[in-house]
């Protein structure tokens, strides 16, 4: 099996051999010959994929600002490609200090793992072309933003890729997940949780996946892949959110004074009244917002919306029924859950009819 190798590595390769070249390489040379591409080429046979990732590679550096050259650009088979040295120098009057550059190496590595993986890649390939080394010991200790949903990596992989791919998805309420096919298109953060802005292949439109919802292992679909879309992006993914974010209030009574005061008196709405318990909090997922609340006890009462109250009733009555002692034979009522006491306004679990403030194309709500 052949061993990955990271995106920055393949493109920070490719600008080296180009840089190396007076007369320029062939397509051939570079996939045959360059680290990244030579590991998955096949001489004599079929390198459409591998083809493909030459070409968006290309524009990726051109992104950068580095002045790829054609040599014969309209023969995809004779062209030969080459970075002209003094076309890539920096600007005279542009100069890095070593301390300027390790800053700048780790603001890179920090997002590395972030919603800007891709912009991040490119830049450290550029600061590492410029002569920027990658064995300082600083390096060791920069922080990074981890994701630790297990679908991070290879959704990330997919989206660099241009693979459709397959997974199981468990909404709310769902007894069962669900197999979804999806064309990757943004990963994003926001709220604290990583979400998946992605092309339903079955649907037809976009949807928006929330990670931690993912079960099981995410896989590439056999010879399906997706060309880009610079009309999907994640900002459009994280206008949506916000919107989402925007459109959904809880309004919420606390204890004065508690653990549920000061945690979510410094997220919420200043109310008019400084003294008011009563807390307003936006929210993106009504039952992720309810399994917070659900820990707070008694400390929390939901006035609205109804269907948030609901959901935290549900779960405090779970948790209730969890640590009942077991019925004893002959006790005159073993059926339903006994009277709640500390939980306020505990007059049974409503019907959950949904939120009707929260959009139904979303699928991670």
């Amino acid at each position: 099996m052949v061993a990955a190798i990271a995106v920055e590595e393949r493109l920070f390769s490719l600008v080296l051999a180009l840089i190396a070249t007076e007369t320029g390489l062939s397509r051939d040379q570079v996939l045959s010959t360059v680290q990244g591409y030579r590991q998955r080429y096949v001489r004599d046979k079929d390198n459409t994929g591998l083809e493909r990732q030459f070409e968006r590679d290309k524009d990726d550096l051109r992104e950068l600002g580095i002045p790829l050259e054609a040599l014969d650009p309209y023969d995809h088979v004779q062209a030969r490609y080459r970075i002209p040295k003094g076309l890539y120098d920096l600007p005279s009057d542009v100069r890095f200090s070593p301390n300027e550059l390790m800053l700048l190496k780790l603001a890179a590595t920090v997002w590395r793992e972030g919603s800007l993986s891709a912009e991040s890649r490119r830049a450290l390939t550029k600061l590492r072309s410029l002569g920027a080394g990658a064995s300082d010991p600083v390096l060791g200790y920069a922080p990074h933003l981890r994701a630790l949903d297990s679908s991070f990596e290879p959704l990330n992989r997919a989206l660099d890729r241009g693979e459709v791919v397959a997974f199981r998805y468990l909404k709310p309420g769902d007894a069962a997940p669900r197999r979804r096919v999806v064309a990757p298109r943004a990963i994003v953060q926001f709220d604290g949780r990583w979400h998946l802005f992605a092309s339903d292949q079955e649907v037809g439109a976009t949807r928006t996946f929330l990670l931690s919802r993912i079960v099981g292992a995410v896989v590439a679909v056999p010879r399906s892949t997706f060309e880009p879309d610079p009309t999907l992006t994640a900002r459009l993914a994280l206008d949506e959110l916000e919107a989402l974010w925007q459109s959904n209030v809880a309004e919420i009574d606390v204890e004065p004074g508690s653990d549920a005061a000061v945690r979510l008196g410094k997220r919420g709405i200043a109310p008019a009244d400084a003294a008011s318990p009563r807390v307003s909090l936006h929210f993106t997922d009504l039952n992720i917002l309810a399994d917070e609340l659900a820990g707070f006890g008694p400390e929390v009462r939901v006035r609205s919306p109804e269907s948030l109250r609901a959901a935290v009733l549900q779960r405090l009555a779970g948790v209730a029924a969890l640590h009942r002692d077991p019925p004893q034979p002959g006790d005159p009522e073993q059926h339903g859950i006994p009277e709640q006491h500390g939980i306020p306004d505990q007059h049974g679990i409503p019907e959950q009819h949904g939120d009707p403030h929260v959009r139904p194309d979303r699928e991670q709500r």
